[in-house]
């Protein structure tokens, strides 16, 4: 086992199940632009609940009548890669908030080239 510690920036993005970017899901647009720019990775969150400026609740598909539940994505990597993602968010994100966070991060891994 391998373990790293440095010092990173987390990005939050909080928006709408319904948000698209050019016809397509913006949490799919979104990762996908992740991956083009080789971030260390993304996570979506799918929210049970929540309200933004609109001050209008957001409910999951655990809600009867809802249809645009609150989603999350979690981007954590070093500040450079971050920096390389903000423009395209700048022109994906019509409606929400990016939270961006310094954040120390361990990361381990399996060194698999190392013998026990």
């Amino acid at each position: 086992m391998r373990k790293e510690e440095f010092n990173a920036k987390m990005v939050r993005i909080h928006f709408s199940h319904n948000d698209k970017w050019n016809g397509k899901p913006l949490h799919g647009a979104i990762l996908s632009v992740c991956m083009d720019l080789g971030l260390a990775g993304a996570t979506v969150y799918g929210g049970v609940e929540g309200f933004g400026l609109s001050a209008h609740i957001h409910h999951s598909s655990l809600w009867p009548g809802s249809s645009d539940p609150p989603i999350m994505i979690s981007i954590i990597d070093r500040e450079a890669q971050i920096a390389l993602l903000l423009p395209y968010l700048d022109r994906m994100v019509s409606e929400g908030i990016v939270a961006i966070s310094d954040v120390e991060v361990i990361r381990y891994t399996n060194d698999l080239s190392v013998a026990s």
